[in-house]
């Protein structure tokens, strides 16, 4: 804004009358500035108001998970073999013991002086693998050792990984290593051939229906193991589908069984329902705070009387009172969580959440999991606040064109006031000289009287 020139030749408060001017015109843009601050208050109150939602929202999909309720604890006796278990597990006790790992397929080549030199010229390099043949054509490709390695690798179906060791031996000491890219017997090499490069077929082929002259073959293994005496085995060391919902991983061998043990562990549930307990407690402790009152200096808080902040409070809270399972004649109450009538927050009795969860598993967990339960009531409660074009979502891109438009009107009255503050000054200006005018004649006229006066006493 403008400032005001020095003002005063007349003699009149004219610094101090524009003065006054100014500050009241400036009352304008103070009710201005406070609607644009009530309305960024708001703003940023919807922002931590959302986020509280969108916790409740993250809080009540994690315990609607059917992963969440029967848990299994998974106990190993041994390095030997680990092992992670779902809800489909069954709690039980099961001797294992790990006689063979699993292994891959090793072909070992003839050594060769260099690395680098082409074998033959290009061809169509052949591998058959558990019935399946695949090839890669070698005409761009070259077939020294070093190029070989680099066509084998990028090949991600060919089923073979290849590598050159060094064994120092003078004149043969690099030698080509075909390793299977999968464990267990049935993913052995069983044929290589190569069509239209003699040179490379006599170096690479292979027959694994007998020994092939400059190969030396590693045989693959197939892991075998008993489980509470009954005998597995298996192509790969990683175990599935032998015990119900584990999943076994071995590590080494073992000369007597070791113990895995599968327990019931409720630690998971309880967690995720005390965190959404939480979540739900720490929501409406955000409304309080946004909406609330204050009597006794008569201020209002950001969200004071709003409507979006009521409808999330009425919307979770009949998201929750509606809970009801009838497969199970359960509701919250009944499995330990109630509702303070004073605040409404919820409580959680942990010796009936613990016993609900113990005797009747399946129903808190319906309770929590099914269709209309309480993770999807709420998760469908909080999502038509959260969701891209959901109410946080239109509301605060009407607060963002209230507050572009503000601002807007703010710069223009601002403008305006500058305008007018000038021809105040402009115009006072004017006055100004024009009474410091009025007053210098007053002033000559006063001493040409006064001396008219002298002459006429003289005589």
């Amino acid at each position: 804004m403008a400032s005001v020139s020095s003002l005063g030749l007349s003699g009149l408060p004219l610094s101090d009358l524009l003065d006054k001017l100014q500050t009241n015109e400036s009352q304008v843009l103070n009710t201005i500035k406070s609607r644009q601050t009530a309305a960024e208050a708001k703003l940023s109150a919807y922002s931590k108001l959302k986020d509280a939602v969108a916790s409740l929202q993250k809080a009540a999909q994690a315990v609607g998970k059917t992963d969440t309720f029967g848990a299994i604890a998974v106990k190993s006796g041994s390095d030997a073999f680990s092992a992670t278990a779902t809800s489909a597990a069954i709690p039980g006790q099961y001797a294992i013991q790990v006689d063979q790992l699993a292994s891959a397929q090793t072909l070992v080549y003839a050594g060769r002086a260099d690395r680098t030199t082409d074998i033959g010229t290009g061809g169509t390099l052949k591998i058959t693998i558990d019935g399946t043949e695949k090839s890669i054509d070698l005409s761009d490709k070259g077939t020294s050792l070093d190029k070989l390695v680099v066509a084998i690798n990028a090949d991600k179906d060919i089923g073979v990984n290849a590598t050159i060791v060094n064994d120092g031996t003078p004149g043969s000491q690099y030698r080509l290593l075909l390793t299977s890219r999968e464990t267990g017997e049935q993913k052995s090499v069983t044929n290589i051939t190569v069509d239209g490069n003699a040179d490379l077929e006599a170096f690479l082929g292979y027959s694994g229906g007998g020994s092939t002259a400059g190969v030396t073959v590693q045989d693959a293994t197939n892991a075998e193991l008993t489980i509470n005496g009954i005998a597995v085995t298996s192509q790969s060391n990683t175990i599935e589908n032998v015990i119900d919902g584990v999943k076994l991983t071995l590590n080494q061998t073992t000369t007597s069984a070791a113990s895995l043990t599968l327990s019931r562990d409720d630690g998971a549930a309880k967690k995720a329902v005390g965190d959404f307990v939480k979540a739900y407690n720490d929501l409406l402790g955000t409304i309080k705070t946004l909406t609330a009152y204050n009597v006794d200096a008569q201020t209002s808080s950001a969200l004071t009387g709003d409507s979006v902040a009521r409808s999330v409070q009425t919307r979770m809270r009949d998201a929750l009172s509606g809970s009801f399972d009838p497969s199970s004649n359960l509701n919250l109450s009944k499995i330990g969580i109630t509702t303070d009538p004073k605040t409404g927050e919820l409580k959680i009795d942990d010796a009936k959440l613990s016993k609900a969860l113990s005797e009747n598993l399946d129903g808190v967990k319906s309770l929590f999991t099914s269709g209309t339960g309480i993770g999807s009531r709420v998760d469908t409660a909080a999502n038509a606040f959260t969701k891209a074009d959901g109410i946080f979502s239109t509301t605060t891109e009407g607060l963002n064109k209230t507050i572009t438009d503000i601002k807007k009107q703010y710069d223009a009255t601002s403008d305006r006031i500058d305008q007018r503050m000038e021809t105040y000054r402009a115009q006072f200006t004017q006055l100004d000289a024009m009474v410091s005018q009025m007053n210098s004649l007053s002033s000559y006229l006063s001493q040409q009287l006064s001396a008219l006066n002298g002459s006429k006493n003289s005589k």
